[in-house]
Parts: C-alpha cells; sequence; structure tokens
C-alpha cells in the first residue's frame, strides 16, 4: 500500500465523517470500510489510528473505532491556540532565520504557488502543510515545532475543509507572501501578527467553516 493510497484512503474516511455521512457516535467496521474502499484491513487500521490521533474517531476497548464530534466551540479553541502558537514560530524564524531556513520556506512557498494556481484545494492544503512546517522549523525550537505540529495534525480536516470555502485558496497563497517577507525582512511582530491572522478563524470565516461542514 502506497502512501499515497494510504492518504487517499484516510482522507475519504475523513471527508465521510465531516460530512457526516458517518454520525457522531457511529461505530466504523474496519470490514466493512475495507470493502467500502476495495483494500485490505490493514490500511483501514493505520487510517484509523491517525484519525484517533487527531480525535476525529476514539478507538475504546470492545467497541472499535467510534466517530467524535467535538463540536464548533472546540474547534474554535484549538484554532485560537494554534494561531498564538503559529505566531510565536513566525515572530522566531524572523529573528533566527539562516540560510537553509530560508531556503526551505522559499521552496515550499514555490510549491504552494503552483497548486494554488492550479486551483487545487487538496494539492495546496499538503503544500500548505510543508510551508507551515518549515516556518516551525526555521523558529529553531524544538519544542515549539514539536508543539505546532501535533496541533497542526489534530486541526488537518478542518483546514483542509476551510480551503474550499470560495476565494479561500488565492486569499490564503496572499497572505503567505506578505508571511515570507515579514519573515525575511526579519520583521517578528509583523510576521506574529500575519500569522496570527492567517491561521485564526473569527466571525465570517468560522461560519464560513462551520457551513461548509454542514454542506458536506
Amino acid at each position: 500500500m502506497s502512501e499515497n493510497v494510504g492518504r487517499w484512503l484516510r482522507d475519504e474516511i475523513e471527508n465521510a465523517i465531516l460530512s457526516y455521512e458517518f454520525a457522531p457516535g457511529e461505530r466504523l467496521d474496519e470490514t466493512v470500510l475495507a470493502n467500502r474502499f476495495g483494500v485490505s484491513r490493514t490500511p483501514v487500521r493505520e487510517a484509523l489510528m491517525q484519525l484517533d490521533a487527531i480525535g476525529l474517531i476514539e478507538i475504546r476497548p470492545r467497541r472499535g473505532a467510534v466517530v467524535i464530534d467535538p463540536g464548533p466551540h472546540r474547534i474554535y479553541e484549538m484554532f485560537e491556540v494554534m494561531a498564538e502558537l503559529e505566531g510565536l514560530a513566525g515572530a522566531l524564524a524572523a529573528r533566527r532565520l539562516d540560510k537553509t531556513s530560508r531556503e526551505a520556506i522559499t521552496a515550499t512557498h514555490g510549491r504552494c504557488e503552483q497548486s494554488a494556481g492550479a486551483g487545487d484545494s487538496d494539492a495546496y492544503y499538503y503544500d500548505n502543510e510543508e510551508f507551515h512546517k518549515a516556518i516551525y522549523a526555521a523558529s529553531r525550537s524544538d519544542f515549539l515545532q514539536e508543539q505546532c505540529v501535533q496541533l497542526h495534525r489534530r486541526l488537518r480536516p478542518y483546514r483542509r475543509l476551510q480551503l474550499r470555502v470560495r476565494n479561500r485558496l488565492s486569499t490564503s497563497f496572499s497572505e503567505h507572501c506578505a508571511i515570507v517577507d515579514a519573515i525575511f525582512a526579519g520583521d517578528g511582530d509583523e510576521a506574529r501578527r500575519l500569522l496570527r491572522t492567517h491561521v485564526g478563524i473569527q466571525g465570517e470565516r468560522f461560519s464560513d467553516l462551520v457551513a461548509s461542514m454542514a454542506a458536506r
């Protein structure tokens, strides 16, 4: 089972959960999922373990995998914390930027430009993930990087879904451009402000996310 197929399987199950095709409290049967997606139970089990790690499901003794609904308030709180962590990472990256980090940010930013230009929200999501990881690494704080990656992983399905909101793809990339400029200019305060705004979801953006979840 290739990495791409494994990722596809996880994303398909994730989409079904976010669209409420699999309802909160519902048990996900490995055999049923394997038959549905035409794979063996092993990759299904691996996908469920990944979804358990980010809190979309919970693997319980004697019950197996059960769908969890964190609710809008919990999702908002996670984005709120993520925005602060990313802001700190950006500020430190601006202060501590070296040649290697600069090259990594430039490369991932370039890939985001390509996928955004193609209008491919799923490809952009994964390129965007690498862009943010490059900023975490540029902070040169191992602990901060660990915390950012962990929370980013938990928010993965919602960040991916958010990119499908109308015009969000082009807006996200424009925000990336400003973030890169601030980090490369060594302006930590501006990098922090831009990343907090980029990651945080408030007002209309949060309403759009909740609506897109309900509409799927």
